[in-house]
């Protein structure tokens, strides 16, 4: 059997799609005080950097409700893609182009910052339409190679600069752009199905009309909240509990987190047919609930550090698990809601972090006090799936 009609060949570029998601989120922070050695640019403007790219994959999965299924989803993977390989290859081009370099990096960020809005919003209604037995584990699968990017991204660009030198910083940027240019060639090449024949999708007002919907909705913003309020504070756990410098934590804290995260996932699809989805959905949020317990009321910053481990491992579900819970009980709805739901999923990523730095100011800079607040969200997400189960509106078993 061929590519052209191997449905495992599609379940492949979709995990190199989230390795591209990694490599789009994840390198550039690697960079940012070599930017502002390099270009002269102020911390403020490089912290605005990352609000740039998040900013712009919110825009892009709002507005791809409307146009994805007009252009196809082959067109517009294999175009993200190449926006991403060209926004990653901008980074070490661009700002030698203007005269502010600053405005170079701005333009590289929103062009990759496209791709990724639009990998994160096709790659998982792909995956769904495929035709694989057990969907959920597959999802889940899919989500760890996020984790995995994650790692790698980290590991090996750390590794190049080690052997090579951080000046040699834009040829491992041309490196990482290959990611998603072959991978861009690959898609191109795979099958890849409708999630619904034309005129079976749910109209998007009747999907926002929809009760259990907005039930979706509120459960990825309390996934991508639960996961980034600790994610983001996950190297300086590493550097406070391992007293080790903070070179070092920037490594071991996000890895350890990523790392298990990602195993959560791949635990989930190789066991996924002996568990049910949402009662281990509410055993992770549990489990969340004690990480960021250990985050915020232990005394030894080592317990804290196992924490924010334990916070990996208990938000991996939740995301994929939103996804799979979502097409079973809203099968038509579609491309739109897989936009809507990664929007959520996007809104909850920012304001977890928010939340937890609002908070710890008010209390006098106190992070353990933000961490406290942040347990509401794996409490929300608890109540959400409660709720679900009850809901007369759902078309499958939750």
């Amino acid at each position: 059997m061929g590519i052209s009609n191997n449905y495992k060949h599609t379940l492949i570029a979709s995990y190199i799609g989230y390795i591209t998601q990694a490599i789009i989120n994840n390198f550039a922070p690697l960079l940012f005080l070599t930017f502002q050695n390099t270009y002269n640019i102020p911390l403020g403007q490089i912290t605005l950097l990352v609000t740039i790219n998040f900013s712009v994959q919110l825009i892009v999965d709002l507005l791809s409700a409307r146009f994805v299924d007009k252009i196809g989803y082959k067109v517009s993977v294999v175009a993200a893609h190449i926006a991403a390989a060209i926004g990653i290859m901008g980074l070490g081009v661009f700002p030698e182009l203007f005269e502010d370099p600053y405005t170079g990096l701005l333009l590289a960020i929103s062009i990759y910052a496209v791709g990724g809005g639009l990998i994160e919003v096709l790659v998982s209604p792909i995956v769904e339409a495929c035709p694989t037995e057990n969907k959920p584990a597959v999802m889940s699968l899919l989500h760890s190679f996020y984790c995995w990017g994650h790692v790698l991204v980290v590991l090996c660009s750390t590794l190049f600069f080690v052997v090579f030198g951080i000046n040699n910083w834009r040829i491992l940027a041309f490196i990482w752009a290959g990611v998603p240019l072959l991978n861009a060639i690959y898609y191109s090449q795979v099958p890849i199905a409708s999630l619904n024949e034309d005129g079976e999708s749910m109209p998007i007002k009747q999907l926002l009309l929809t009760k259990v919907f907005w039930v979706f909705v509120i459960l990825m913003i309390c996934s991508g909240a639960s996961e980034q309020a600790m994610s983001q504070w996950a190297s300086a756990f590493a550097e406070a509990g391992l007293k080790v410098s903070k070179t070092v934590g920037d490594l071991a804290g996000p890895c350890v987190f990523a790392i298990l995260m990602g195993c959560s996932r791949v635990f989930y699809s190789r066991f996924s047919e002996r568990l049910n989805l949402r009662k281990f959905m509410i055993a992770s949020s549990c489990l969340c609930i004690v990480s960021y317990m250990l985050a915020a009321f232990s005394p030894h910053p080592m317990l804290a550090f196992i924490g924010c481990g334990l916070c990996g491992l208990s938000v991996g579900i939740m995301w994929p698990g939103t996804f799979s819970l979502a097409a079973a009980n809203c099968p038509r709805g579609g491309t739109a809601m897989f936009a809507f739901l990664a929007l959520a999923g996007d809104l909850g990523c920012s304001s977890g972090p928010t939340v937890v730095g609002f908070v710890a100011e008010k209390f006098h800079n106190s992070l353990k006090a933000g961490m406290a607040t942040a347990i509401i969200f794996p409490v929300l997400l608890i109540m959400g799936l409660l709720f679900l189960k009850r809901s007369r509106q759902k078309q499958v078993p939750a």
